[in-house]
């Protein structure tokens, strides 16, 4: 259990003194980060910072609670800690009657009540947010510090390059950064062990998890949970077990954790999912990476020693690393060469809604049904639950991209725009047509069998295309196929899958393209199987 910390106590927006400042610092919740680059210079006597708790930014997309939680103690712990430190912080709350609830609105209160000479802020991780700020003209826009790779950086990588792949830009930053190289050369041999990282359990299942790292509750915390159940009382999601690092000292006491106690087994077993177990051998990270509690650079090299050590296989480090210094960044660059017209790509010309069971995991299909409850409960879900069951479902029944994208964006706790959009919309559903991906991530329900025992318990057949035990992902992903026979037969990587459509006579197909609009036509659940 944390150690008890007072309720919180920085004063709010209406309370502040007014006028006397030279520069406010206007911090998001996405930038808890002192050494950022608006910090530069910061007089504690002269200026001020400013944070800003409204409810537009839990409705932009159907925030839920874990992840408004998430954002909001960690900046109300980020405000105290900085006015504990004697820095003039003022702060609007999300249940000030004077609030208006956009962060415009309230920077423009702050601005008024406070009378600044000038107006900081660090590049916001969103487009939306980054437009509204330059366009009101009276907000110095700063770099982003926290990132290995700068946008010129990115730029320069991609001069020249017909296509974008993550390989070639990986080795570029282990090059730049000194990452796992022994005289230039990649450590072990080889720069990525991809193929190494690919276990399943097996019947056993997961053998001696680690006991999950626990930050505990302080009054801080307990208050925003509180706030969050009766403010936001009809979001979607649950509170009860909320336990994340919301402070930095709480972030890399769960590095600590994950390199000396979980890192080990991450590699082999990263792709592997069990019902019951939602953390396993991952790490929790992002979300503390993602709000600027931790810096990429600390992980990477903490897990690095670890192998230096010998205290972590190659292979899991080497996977770990590419996570954060490969793909991470590799999306943020993504994410502002194309925005924003990234957000409306529609490849495929999906157009279904969004099963509306994706908001409660209501459904009889047993491993949507642990993915999206567990993402409801904790806000959280790795990335093979995230690519090849939750995305993988909409992407075979052919739901609207951007529709999909906002359900990423809105549930889990480390979604921030710049990371999560490329991820669903580019690598999960091929919305971009391949700029993020060689090829839509598609799979019969036998991968889910292979890699989980979601299926054992389920009442549909992984093996079986059409007839009420047919698993949904399995005749969906024959009736993908054929719908998109003709653009698949383009793709080099899809032409082994494609070829297998030679196979199926005409009933046959009939049959699967029958089976799949009724699926479609009854909100993504096969007919009589509710």
């Amino acid at each position: 259990m944390a150690a008890e910390r007072p309720a919180f106590t920085v004063p709010g927006l209406t309370d502040a003194p007014r006028g006397n400042v030279r520069r406010l610092v206007f911090v998001l919740g996405d930038q808890l980060d002192d050494e950022a680059a608006t910090f530069d210079g910061f007089d504690p006597a002269q200026d001020a910072v400013f944070l800003a708790e409204v409810r537009a930014e839990s409705t932009v997309v159907w925030s839920s609670k874990p992840r408004t939680a998430m954002f909001l103690t960690a900046m109300r712990h980020f405000a105290q800690a900085l006015h504990d430190r004697g820095v003039r912080v003022c702060y609007s709350r999300l249940d000030d009657s004077s609030n208006t609830h956009s962060l415009t609105g309230e920077l423009d209160r702050a601005i008024a009540r406070l009378k600044p000479g000038s107006v900081h802020a660090v590049q916001p991780g969103d487009w939306r947010l980054d437009h509204a700020l330059r366009e009101r003209g009276d907000v110095s826009i700063h770099e982003d510090r926290h990132f290995l790779c700068s946008h010129a950086q990115f730029a320069a990588h991609a001069k020249g390059r017909k296509q974008l792949r993550l390989e070639f830009f990986y080795r570029e930053m282990r090059e730049r950064h000194d990452v796992l190289l022994a005289n230039g050369e990649p450590e072990g041999g080889q720069w990525n062990f991809d193929a190494d990282n690919r276990g399943s359990f097996g019947k056993t299942g997961p053998q001696d998890v680690p006991p999950a790292w626990s930050a505990g509750r302080d009054a801080i915390t307990e208050d925003v949970l509180a706030l969050v159940n009766g403010t936001l009382a009809e979001h979607p999601g649950d509170l009860a077990s909320f336990d994340w690092p919301v402070t930095r000292d709480q972030a890399r006491s769960a590095l600590g954790h994950f390199v000396t106690h979980v890192l080990p087994r991450f590699g082999a077993y990263q792709d592997a999912m069990w019902t019951g177990e939602p953390w396993l051998y991952h790490s929790r990270l992002s979300a503390a990476l993602n709000l600027k509690l931790l810096r990429p650079m600390e992980v990477i090299r903490a897990a690095e020693t670890a192998w230096r050590k010998g205290r972590a296989p190659l292979a899991s480090v080497e996977g770990f690393i590419r996570q954060i210094l490969g793909w991470r960044e590799y999306v943020r660059g993504i994410y502002w060469r194309f925005m924003p017209d990234y957000v409306t790509r529609n490849a495929l010309g999906a157009s279904q809604p969004l099963p509306a069971f994706y908001w409660t995991g209501d459904t009889p299909m047993a491993c949507l049904k642990a993915c999206i409850g567990q993402t409801l409960e904790h806000g959280y879900a790795h990335h093979i639950q995230r690519l090849m069951v939750t995305g993988l479902y909409p992407l075979l029944l052919g739901v609207d991209p951007k529709a999909v994208h906002e359900w990423y964006l809105a549930v889990y706790v480390d979604a921030v725009e710049w990371v999560e959009l490329p991820n669903t919309l580019g690598m999960s559903q091929y919305g971009d047509g391949g700029v993020m991906a060689s090829k839509p991530y598609v799979a019969t329900g036998k991968y889910i069998q292979r890699m989980s025992n979601y299926c054992a318990g389920c009442r549909f057949k992984p093996d079986t295309m059409t007839g009420p035990r047919a698993c949904p992902f399995t005749t969906l992903y024959w009736d993908f196929l054929l719908r998109h026979e003709t653009l698949l037969a383009r793709n080099p990587r899809m032409a082994l899958q494609v070829r297998n459509l030679g196979r199926l006579d005409a009933p046959t197909r009939d049959a699967i393209r029958t089976a799949a609009e009724a699926i479609r036509a009854n909100d993504g659940t096969p007919p009589g199987a509710a």
